[in-house]
């Protein structure tokens, strides 16, 4: 990768470096994990090891985007974020169409996810607790390769606490998510009421929101490759991303997931707005937090176009022209965002018909 790569700071530069630099290392690395996918010994796991990567590539897309505010350490920092969020999408899979429905199972899965952010942990038997167990080592090896990588970065040992802070936000919601539809709402909000005093206003399915997403580790995976990395910016980017912007990233994720799981009977967070009204009030109220989140950081035009590209790449979406209210609400934040959010908005629907996503 180029050591003249620069951080973008317009839309155009932002969409010139993920063409020419973010997708093609993407589908490079995904491409070296499907094979060894392909190898996996287990039927069950192999399918949702494959499923996981031919269903969700846009995932590890736009967190590769972190990539190019590593600039010269671009290319490793992709390598992170393709194999993390793999593990992400991976165990997500193995959840939320398990053969089990065990915590204990969820808990054990997810230790990969800590593992893989803590460079000298030795890696245990995450499939203990459930039927399936032979995977050929592919867990592992994705675990390996976040270890790796982690091991190359200066300012490591400085955004430690804060990559585990976000990742047990993350590991905690995967398990209440998943167990017995009965058990989920109580041990969602109880959660919720754990951590409540510490959190700004918010419900608990906002809350939830807020904890899946994986872009505050990107985000500060990005900024530790670099020596003059301080502990003042590590706190900036973990407080500027949690909440706000993660909560924007899967609140938007959900918005135009309701019809699907309505049909699928599957846990929506959007679902518990009371009306249309309310939940356009609540987006609007994360769009601006999430702006005004931003503006504490440096590379400021950066943060804000990845708030702006959720808004457009999310609500450019096919499933928003199939639900009436979406539609409208989308109308509403497409406004807030301003130009550069429509833009993104265009050029994800010129990138879905290269199916390059």
């Amino acid at each position: 990768m180029s050591e003249l790569i620069k951080i973008p700071t317009r839309p155009w530069t932002l969409m010139s470096g993920i063409y020419r630099n973010v997708l093609p290392a993407v589908h490079r690395y995904l491409g070296e994990w499907k094979e060894r996918a392909n190898q996996i010994p287990d039927p069950e796991l192999r399918k949702q090891a494959l499923m996981s990567i031919e269903t969700k590539t846009f995932h590890c897309a736009g967190g590769a985007i972190y990539g190019l505010l590593a600039k010269n350490h671009s290319d490793e920092t992709i390598r992170f974020i393709v194999a993390y969020q793999t593990i992400s999408d991976y165990l997500d899979n193995l959840c939320d169409r398990s053969t089990s429905l065990d915590p204990k199972d969820f808990r054990a899965l997810h230790e990969s996810i800590f593992q893989a952010l803590t460079p000298e942990a030795e890696c245990t038997n995450y499939y203990r607790f459930r039927k399936e167990q032979e995977d050929g080592g592919y867990l592992i090896q994705l675990v390996k390769t976040c270890q790796t990588v982690l091991r190359q970065l200066p300012a490591y040992p400085k955004i430690s606490s804060a990559l585990h802070e976000l990742a047990s936000y993350y590991c905690d919601l995967q398990v209440h998510k998943h167990v017995q539809v009965e058990e989920r709402i109580p041990r969602l909000k109880a959660w919720f009421k754990s951590h409540q005093e510490n959190l700004p206003e918010m419900s608990w399915y906002e809350f939830s929101a807020c904890a899946g997403s994986t872009l505050g580790i990107f985000c500060l995976i990005a900024y530790a490759s670099h020596e003059d990395c301080s502990e003042e910016l590590i706190q900036k980017v973990k407080n500027g991303y949690f909440p706000w912007i993660q909560g924007l990233h899967i609140l938007l994720d959900y918005l135009i997931d309701q019809e699907e799981d309505s049909l699928g009977g599957d846990l929506n967070f959007c679902s518990y707005y009371k009306n249309k009204d309310e939940m356009t009030e609540r987006f609007t109220h994360f769009v601006n937090k999430a702006k005004e989140s931003v503006a504490q950081l440096p590379n400021t035009n950066f943060h804000q176009m990845i708030n702006h590209a959720l808004l457009g790449i999310y609500l450019a979406d096919e499933k928003v022209g199939r639900q009436k209210e979406v539609q409208g609400i989308a109308r509403q934040l497409i406004s807030l965002g301003g130009g550069s959010t429509f833009f993104f908005f265009l050029n994800r629907l010129v990138m879905a018909r290269l199916r390059y996503c």
